[in-house]
């Protein structure tokens, strides 16, 4: 399985920011939407990701407010990035090495989507239940052997 087989599910509803918006309307718009990261976009370049970690961190360090910080000095400037035609067992490992819950898909400059860790794990179980039913099928259906051919095997 590849990530385009994720996105092709997941849709391609992107949620973008700039790196000189406010910390405090990213925050916004993360609440808004429900989503726990952000892509950061500049003259149409990937530039970072802000995550819901990176926002923690911020807060703490600036007192427990976001204050007048914008989403340039607090995003993750080297975020782990993968293609289309990545498989995702490599997405798992790569997400697990750098403990990244989120990965920007790109195709050549151009982002197609953010695969989630949650994608990941969803589409293993998925791909899982799939085998184990298709295992559970094949040994209902498993052929019985005639009598002669039973003795035989016995000899």
């Amino acid at each position: 399985m590849k990530v385009s087989d994720i996105l092709r599910v997941k849709g391609n509803t992107l949620f973008t920011v700039s790196p000189d918006q406010p910390l405090s309307q990213a925050i916004q718009a993360m609440a808004e939407h429900d989503i726990g990261s952000l892509v950061v976009m500049e003259y149409g370049d990937l530039v970072g990701m802000l995550t819901f970690r990176e926002v923690i961190a911020a807060v703490v360090k600036n007192g427990g407010t976001v204050g007048t910080l914008t989403v340039r000095t607090v995003m993750d400037d080297a975020p782990l990035t993968c293609t289309p035609e990545t498989e995702i067992d490599e997405v798992r490992r790569m997400m697990l090495g750098r403990h990244a819950r989120y990965m920007p898909a790109l195709d050549g400059k151009t982002l197609m989507g953010v695969i989630s860790f949650y994608d990941v794990a969803k589409a293993v179980v998925d791909s899982q239940d799939f085998e184990n039913r298709m295992l559970k099928a094949y040994i209902r259906d498993w052929p019985v052997e005639e009598d002669g051919a039973a003795a035989e095997s016995k000899l």
